[in-house]
């Protein structure tokens, strides 16, 4: 079943793309927030909710690339990266900041409301119950809260990045230097044990909820992952 409406942040600079998108997601039932910077996008989000952004890589004030490493950090709604360049160094370095897809201009209105969609399908079309098993988490983004089987978890800044990374994409395998990336402010000064010793006291806090529970999957020699029901 596609999921419901709900608003879709655009952040895109060029006003005749801007509005050929939020024309396009309006015919689909979708309300629409339109800025055209980095730092209008990231004030959104720090007051708002939504089911998603559709980022554009090239803005005038950051790149999109930096706005999604920094809403990363507290937030684990899907993003959709926009580009006039289709370089596929680009495309890995947007994909492992975190993007869930990336459209390459000139693009079909057709085209990326359906990826949108797609999108939509997997994350379960809303930013505050994520994963398979949606009745076993809730997460509330803007508060920066994650609950466990009815559960509200204590969890450090560090926890809590990691963790959101992980519900936004159940059963996708996070390497560590992803996760440094989205949960450390300086990633380069975080080491691969400290990311394993991060899990470990996260999967002690879920464990203290629910012992027989191991939703934190390890993929040896590649990463981590949020188990799938």
């Amino acid at each position: 079943m596609a999921p419901g409406p709900g608003n879709i942040l655009v952040v895109e600079d060029e006003q005749a793309i801007a509005e050929t998108i939020t024309y396009a997601l309006g015919t689909e039932g979708f309300g629409t927030v339109w800025k055209t910077t980095g730092r209008d996008a990231l004030a959104v989000l720090a007051t708002q909710t939504v089911a998603l952004v559709v980022l554009d890589v090239g803005l005038p004030d950051m790149s999109g690339f930096d706005v999604c490493r920094e809403l990363r950090r507290q937030h684990a709604v899907p993003v959709i990266f926009l580009t006039a360049r289709s370089d596929e160094v680009d495309k890995v370095v947007g994909l492992e900041l975190g993007a869930d897809d990336y459209i390459a201009k000139p693009f079909s209105p057709r085209e990326l409301t359906a990826r949108i969609r797609a999108v939509l399908r997997r994350t379960h079309g809303n930013t505050t119950v994520t994963g398979t098993a949606s009745t076993d988490w809730a997460h509330d983004p803007a508060k920066c809260r994650i609950a466990y089987r009815g559960v509200a978890l204590e969890l450090t800044r560090n926890e809590y990045r990691l963790l959101a990374v992980l519900l936004a994409q159940p059963g996708r395998v996070f390497s560590r230097d992803q996760l440094m990336t989205a949960a450390w402010d300086d990633p380069g000064a975080a080491l691969d044990r400290t990311v394993d010793a991060h899990i470990k006291t996260l999967r002690a806090k879920l464990r203290a909820v629910a012992p027989e529970a191991d939703p934190i999957v390890t993929h040896r020699g590649l990463g981590y992952s949020l188990r799938e029901a």
